[in-house]
């Protein structure tokens, strides 16, 4: 008896859908772990997981913080790269800031709570507190002194052009950094309120920093990933004399370690040279 045209078409489909669980619900996921089993892969299979004696440490791909319980840096240990995902180096909320360029004004609430720096400020306060912790000059160009984008909003007579009318610091709610621009003295930004919309010409200050400085692009900002588990090599020298300082070692002996955990570009071209901090930190927990 042939079956109606539907009904054949229904049974294909079903045998069909029957087959492709099988092959791709069933055998090609057990088939990829069977391959994460072979020795040589299992240990990327499993996370690159870092142990030391039975204790897991965490991942050599993936960063963390070397903090204490109130965020602040354990002065011992190298210090990370930033990270935008999640709360820190969260491999489920792998992220990045999305924040450009251009992102140089603050969004500044009347609650707190939903005020949002710019990535500018983001990086002038980050660069302003490594140099605290490091003892050099945290300072960049277009930072004001106390860690925020030094930005101006500024209002001339005849819309671009003319004389300045009306100046305002607009990541500043307390003194402004400049008393005054063009002769015009410069006003504090209130709560809640946009100058771009209201015909501000956004202008940042580059103020008299250093134009290369002592902290260096990949501690002032997050990786795309949020995961990088790699800083620098000027990074780690920069961490290096502290670290020496509080492990009661000879600054050679950091350099040392600096460059023996440092790998180079991958096929001798790509990329650039970094240091891997966990293995880092390890080794010097192995130090002393």
């Amino acid at each position: 008896m042939r079956l109606p045209s539907w009904l054949s078409q229904h049974l294909a489909a079903l045998r069909a859908l029957l087959v492709m669980t099988v092959l791709l619900g069933l055998a090609y996921p057990l088939a990829l772990v069977a391959i994460g089993k072979i020795p040589g892969l299992d240990h990327k299979a499993a996370g690159s997981m870092v142990t030391v004696g039975d204790t897991t440490v965490g991942s050599s791909l993936i960063g963390q913080a070397f903090t204490d319980k109130d965020g602040n840096p354990i002065p011992k240990y190298f210090q990370s790269r930033p990270s935008a995902a999640g709360d820190g180096y969260d491999p489920t909320a792998t992220a990045a800031s999305n924040l450009g360029p251009e992102s140089v004004v603050d969004t500044i609430a009347p609650d707190a709570k939903d005020s949002k720096p710019s990535l500018l400020t983001q990086v002038c306060s980050r660069s302003l507190a490594i140099g605290k912790l490091e003892g050099v000059d945290g300072s960049r160009p277009f930072c004001t002194s106390d860690g925020v984008g030094a930005v101006l909003a500024v209002w001339r007579r005849d819309g671009l052009t003319g004389p300045v009318t009306r100046v305002v610091s607009v990541n500043q709610t307390g003194t402004p950094f400049l008393a005054t621009y063009d002769g015009v003295p410069v006003q504090p930004a209130k709560a809640g309120e946009d100058y771009v919309a209201d015909g501000g010409i956004i202008t940042p200050i580059r103020g008299n920093a250093p134009a290369h400085a002592a902290v260096p692009a990949d501690a002032v900002t997050a990786s795309g990933s949020g995961l990088d588990p790699d800083i620098s090599p000027a990074y780690a020298n920069l961490q290096a004399p502290r670290i020496a300082r509080e492990r009661g070692l000879t600054l050679d002996q950091v350099h040392a370690l600096i460059k023996k955990y440092t790998d180079g570009r991958a096929l001798g071209f790509m990329g650039e040279p970094a240091v891997d901090v966990l293995e880092l930190n390890l080794a010097l927990d192995g130090e002393n």
